[in-house]
Formats: C-alpha cells, structure tokens, sequence
C-alpha cells in the first residue's frame, strides 16, 4: 500500500512560521525585529531566505518595512465590523454613522466620487432595472489613522436618488440608509456575501497594500418593503479588519 508523500516546505515558510511565532512570544506592536543578518545567523539560513520569510509576513499584515529603519511588527489595530449592530435600523435612523458601531477611532473618507452610469448586467439584475437604466455610483476610500483600509462603491438606482441628497457627496446624518428612509424606502433586511481574494492591481494601489496580500470582498445588498435598493461592494484590506457576526440562536 503505497503512502502519500508530505508536501515539501519552502524553507522560507519554515522560517515564517518561526517568526511568526517569535513575534507572538516576544514582541510588542510596533516593536523593531532585529537585521536581516542577525535573524539569518540565528535561524542558520541565508539572508535572502530571511528576506523571502519577512516578505511573507509582511503580506499578511503582521510586520510592516520603514525605509532606512528596519522591520517593525505591526501596530496598527484591526477595525473590528459588528455585521449586524452597525446595520440596525436605530443605529443609522437615529443619525448615526454605521461607523460608530464598529470604532472609537474617527474615519476619515479621503477619496470621494458621485456619478450616474450604466450599470453592469449583474448590478442591473439584483436592483431590478430595466435594459438602459441609469444607476447613482458612490465611489469611497476610507482611512483610518492615515491608512487607507476599505474601497467602496454604493449602487443605487438614479431615478429613486436623483435631486437626493444621496446624490452629493455628503448625504448628511445617518448616511444612504437614513436618507433612503427619508424618500420612503427605508431599508428592511440585508444580505451580506464575503469572499477573498487576491487584489487587483489598481486595489493593492489604492490601499497601500503588497500584491501578495488578500483583500476581503463583502457585498452587501439593502431591500425595502418593495424591493432592493442598494448594492455596495467593499474591498477591505484583510490585515486592518477582523470580521464579527453576534447574533442570538
């Protein structure tokens, strides 16, 4: 009886997982690790293995380069998004920030487009429209302490938005949701689908992020009483964000 053979580790993985292990024992966040040179002597390997190691961790969030100063373990503290408080009806219909559910640390949106386009075949489907409606586009970056950690497109159908204040750049108090329900049609239920992937080219840009690193990809769609309203795709960078779903059994 012929036995499987174990797939074969990079020593560089090896090395990694070492490190990653070190860093939990023995190092605080923001912390600087020690030289390429000194990790190569303790670990018995080549510095270009140390090298291909850091770069590992580095795509995963845990350690961060400074040019001219070293590497430093990572000190930015993930956001952690309450799915399902963030999106009650009392938190966005009292004028809150859907924000505020999830952070005590401000959010800043520093990149910020309003459009009317044409839907793709998708996003035309899941809103309903017929072949040649237009849709409201909300492109968003956000940041927070400087770090940009999520891209966002809201898809709203144009003629239910259009003179709203949906369609400016600042919607007001309580965002899309809160002036949704100003135009009667508040939502009443979401549906949120996560998935992760590997960013393209234009994301990993436009989040600072390595090219190596997974992005988490939520699509999340709001419905009123008479039908959906809204999509909004997000891409997050999944080293700043810990996902939570509290919800009673």
């Amino acid at each position: 009886m012929s036995r499987e053979r174990e797939p074969v580790q990079h020593k560089y993985v090896r090395i990694a997982n070492d490190l990653r292990a070190l860093i939990e024992r023995e190092y605080a966040p923001g912390q600087r690790l020690p030289g390429e040179n000194e990790l190569a002597e303790r670990f018995g390997v080549a510095t270009l293995t140390v090298r291909q190691a850091i770069a590992r961790l580095r795509g995963e969030g845990l350690v961060e380069s400074r040019k001219g100063s070293g590497v430093y373990v990572q000190a930015f503290r993930p956001i952690r998004r309450r799915g399902v408080p963030r999106l009650a009806r009392q938190q966005w219909g009292e004028g809150k920030s859907i924000w505020d559910a999830d952070e005590d640390r401000p959010l800043d949106v520093d990149q910020i487009s309003v459009i009317e386009a044409t839907p793709s075949e998708e996003i035309r489907k899941v809103l309903g429209l017929a072949t040649g409606e237009t849709v409201c586009v909300r492109s968003r970056r956000y940041s927070v302490e400087g770090r940009p950690v999520m891209l966002a497109a809201s898809y709203l159908p144009q003629a239910l938005v259009a003179g709203s204040a949906i369609a400016q750049p600042d919607t007001g108090p309580g965002g899309i949701y809160a002036r949704l329900a100003d135009l009667g049609h508040a939502p009443v239920r979401f549906r949120e689908e996560v998935r992760a992937r590997m960013p393209s080219a234009g994301e990993a840009a436009r989040l600072s992020i390595p090219a190596d690193r997974f992005v988490l990809k939520v699509i999340r769609t709001a419905f009123a009483a008479d039908g959906p309203v809204e999509v909004n795709e997000m891409t997050m960078d999944s080293a700043a964000y810990v996902l939570e779903y509290s919800f009673n059994a």
